[in-house]
């Protein structure tokens, strides 16, 4: 297994800034508390092949609703290789819930970003049944497998990241 990447928590500064986009209520200790009890994603088993990243307070999201949810987490990935999130199966499989754009992916250089790479999962509850998803502080809520990746012979990108969602589409 090639080791080429290291999770780490972003700044208190800068979690508390994305955070009052998820809860415009939260008190600074409340804030705190929650970035305080932050996990670091983890693989659950040596054979596993995605990082469980944890919801960082309890998520209580209806059906047919949508939340962004900050993780509190950057990642610093070796050149060449990408981490793609994914909906953990379980709760997919039982709920619909998931990514609302299928698949995150977060490029090499997202952790020089002005939000300091900072990942934040829009996650979506598109359960037929009416069903609330109900995920609990610190249980996991998605996946992240990193991968290699390949450009083409002819690639010529050389612009640098400046920003976070879609700051990455190619120029013309």
């Amino acid at each position: 297994m090639n080791r080429i990447a290291v999770f780490e928590k972003v700044s208190f500064e800068q979690f508390r800034k994305d955070w009052t986009k998820f809860s415009e209520t939260a008190s600074e200790d409340e804030v705190r508390a929650i970035y305080d009890s932050i996990r670091l994603p983890r693989r659950a088993t040596a054979g596993s092949a995605g990082y469980d990243f944890f919801a960082p307070c309890d998520l209580l999201i209806p059906a047919g609703k949508e939340r962004l949810i900050p993780t509190g987490i950057r990642a610093k990935i070796n050149t060449g290789y990408v981490l793609i999130l994914f909906p953990r199966s379980s709760l997919g499989f039982k709920y619909r819930f998931q990514l609302d754009n299928t698949a995150g992916i977060i490029d090499s250089d997202y952790y020089h970003a002005a939000n300091e790479g900072h990942i934040m999962c829009k996650m979506i509850n598109d359960s037929r049944e009416g069903r609330e998803v109900q995920v609990r502080a610190g249980d996991g809520m998605v996946q992240g497998l990193f991968l290699p990746f390949g450009i083409t012979e002819d690639d010529e990108a050389a612009a640098e990241r400046t920003g976070g969602f879609g700051s990455t589409t190619a120029q013309h």
